[in-house]
C-alpha cells in the first residue's frame, strides 16, 4: 500500500474544509509566519496535493509544512465544520515515518521512552553531569547552555541564553511512595497519578504538592511504578505503532492499581488517556474497552477536586498577584479552564489577574521550540508581553511543558515573575495553615 493510499483514511476530515480561512485568525505559526502553507488551510490544501498525486509524500516541501505545526488544536476550536486538523497532520506525519522510517535521533529517544529504568539512570546521570554542559542558576532552579553548546545550539534555540528547568538527581517516582493514604479518617476515592515525564524528572516537587493536595481532600494516591510515558510526543511525531505500544502499557499500569480514577497535571498526559488512546486503539479487541473505560475516569486535578471529590478552601495566606496561562491541550482538549482558577480563587491572598489571550499557545509544542526556533521565540514574546501587562508577581499554569517555556519567555521578555504549576499555589495555602506541613499535619 502506497502513502497516499494510507491518507486516503482523511479524506473525510478533508472534504469537511470549506477553505473559509476562520483558522487563519487564531493560529500562531500564521500569526508570525504570514504564510498560507502556515495554516491549517494551507496543510490541508498539501495532504491533498499528495492524495492527488500532484506531491510525494517524502517531498521535502511536504516535510516542512507538515511538521510546521505546534499541533495547539487552536484551528480546531475555530473551525466552524469542526475539521479534525491534528488528525489530517499527524497521519500525513505517519505516512512519511512508514515510508522512510524515523531520522535515527527520533527512533532512539521514542525508544528510550519505552525503557522506564533506563531512563530514570539516563536522566539522572545528565542531573550529575549538568554542570558540564549548563551554568546553573539556582535562584531560578534553572540552567542554561555554556559554549560551545550555546553557540552550536544557537539555530535550535539552546543559546546562551535560554533557560531549563534545572534537572534532578532523584526522580518523582524516586520521592514518593507508591500508594499515600488519604489525610482523612475515610478515603473518598482511590486515584491513581500519571506523572508524566516532565514531573517526573524536572518538576518532581510539583508532583509531591500535587499528590499532597489529594491526599489533603481524601483521596488514596497511588503512583503505578509501571507507567511510561503518555506517548504524545511519539504519536504527534507520526510513530504510531510506538505510541499504541505506550498506550497499552499505561492502561496495564492503571488496571493494575486498582484507582477509581486518574489524575493528572499536564493538558497532554490527560487529553492522551481522555482521547488519543481511544483512537489509536479503535479495534483492539483486548485494550480497546479499557482505553474507552479509564478515558471516563481521567480528570486533570483541578477537575477531580471541583467537581469530583470535593475540595476543602483552603485558609493559609499566600500574597501574590497571579496570572493564568491556559495551555492548549488542558483547555482545547481536555476542557479545563474554569477549574484552575476556581481554585487560584478560593486562595486567600491570591490576586487573579487575566492576562489579554490567556489561551493563546505559548509556543511550546514540545519540540517545536527547537526545530523551529525563531517561530516559536515570537510566539512566546507575545506571550511575554500579555504576562508582563499585568502586572503579575506570578504566572501560574496547568502544564508542566508550559512551565518551561514561560521559563524562558519570562527572562528573554526582561520579567521577574515566578512561573508556577496553579496545584503548587493550592499546595502552599494549606502548608501555611500548618506551619509548613501538609494540612493533616504530617508531611509527605
Amino acid at each position: 500500500m502506497q502513502p497516499a493510499d494510507e491518507l486516503a483514511v482523511i479524506q473525510s476530515e478533508i472534504d469537511k474544509c470549506m477553505r473559509c480561512g476562520f483558522c487563519m485568525a487564531v493560529c500562531p505559526v500564521y500569526g508570525v509566519e504570514k504564510d498560507e502553507k502556515a495554516v491549517a488551510r494551507g496543510k490541508i490544501a498539501v495532504a491533498q496535493a499528495v492524495l492527488d498525486g500532484e506531491l510525494e509524500i517524502d517531498d521535502p516541501q511536504v516535510s516542512a509544512a507538515l511538521f510546521n505545526c505546534l499541533v495547539c488544536t487552536s484551528c480546531m476550536q475555530n473551525c466552524p465544520t469542526g475539521v479534525r486538523v491534528d488528525r489530517i497532520v499527524i497521519e500525513a506525519r505517519a505516512a512519511m515515518a512508514r515510508k522512510n522510517g524515523l531520522p535515527w535521533v527520533k527512533s532512539a529517544i521514542f525508544g528510550a521512552l519505552l525503557d522506564r529504568p533506563a531512563l530514570d539512570l539516563a536522566m539522572k546521570a545528565g542531573a550529575v553531569l549538568s554542570g558540564l554542559a549548563f551554568r546553573q542558576h539556582p535562584r531560578l532552579k534553572a540552567v542554561s547552555p555554556r559554549a560551545p553548546l550555546a553557540i552550536l545550539g544557537q539555530s535550535a534555540g539552546m543559546d546562551s541564553q535560554r533557560l531549563l528547568p534545572a534537572p534532578n538527581t532523584s526522580p518523582l517516582s524516586e520521592r514518593l511512595p507508591e500508594r499515600i493514604p488519604a489525610g482523612a479518617t475515610e478515603a473518598k476515592a482511590k486515584v491513581a497519578f500519571f506523572t508524566g515525564c516532565s514531573f517526573q524528572y524536572f518538576y518532581p516537587s510539583t508532583g509531591t504538592d500535587l499528590v499532597e493536595v489529594l491526599s489533603a481532600n481524601g483521596a488514596e494516591v497511588v503512583v503505578p511504578r509501571d507507567q511510561i510515558c503518555c506517548g504524545t510526543p511519539v504519536r504527534v511525531h507520526g510513530d504510531l505503532p510506538t505510541a499504541r505500544e505506550m498506550a497499552r502499557r499505561n492502561l496495564d499500569a492503571m488496571e493494575s492499581s486498582g484507582a477509581d480514577y486518574i489524575a493528572t497535571g499536564c493538558g497532554s498526559c490527560g487529553s492522551a488517556f481522555q482521547h488519543s488512546f481511544t483512537e489509536l486503539l479503535a479495534g483492539d479487541p483486548e485494550y480497546a474497552p479499557k482505553a474507552a473505560h479509564w478515558a471516563a475516569r481521567t480528570y486533570d486535578v483541578s477537575t477531580l477536586l471541583v467537581k469530583v471529590i470535593g475540595y476543602r478552601p483552603p485558609e493559609g495566606q499566600v500574597d501574590a498577584v497571579v496570572t493564568y496561562h491556559d495551555p492548549c491541550h488542558l483547555k482545547k482538549s481536555m476542557k479545563v479552564a474554569a477549574e484552575p482558577r476556581q481554585i487560584l480563587d478560593s486562595i486567600p491572598g491570591v490576586i487573579l489577574r487575566e492576562m489579554a489571550r490567556p489561551d493563546a499557545c505559548c509556543g511550546s509544542g514540545g519540540s517545536y521550540g527547537l526545530t523551529h526556533a525563531q517561530t516559536a521565540g515570537e510566539i512566546a514574546a507575545k506571550k511575554g508581553a500579555d504576562i508582563a501587562d499585568t502586572g503579575a508577581s506570578t504566572v501560574a499554569t496547568g502544564c508542566p511543558a508550559c512551565m518551561m517555556q514561560l521559563l524562558d519567555t519570562v527572562h528573554r521578555t526582561g520579567g521577574r515573575q515566578r512561573v508556577r504549576h496553579y496545584i503548587s499555589l493550592l499546595a502552599e495555602s494549606y502548608r501555611n495553615e500548618n506551619g509548613g506541613r501538609g494540612s493533616d499535619g504530617r508531611s509527605i
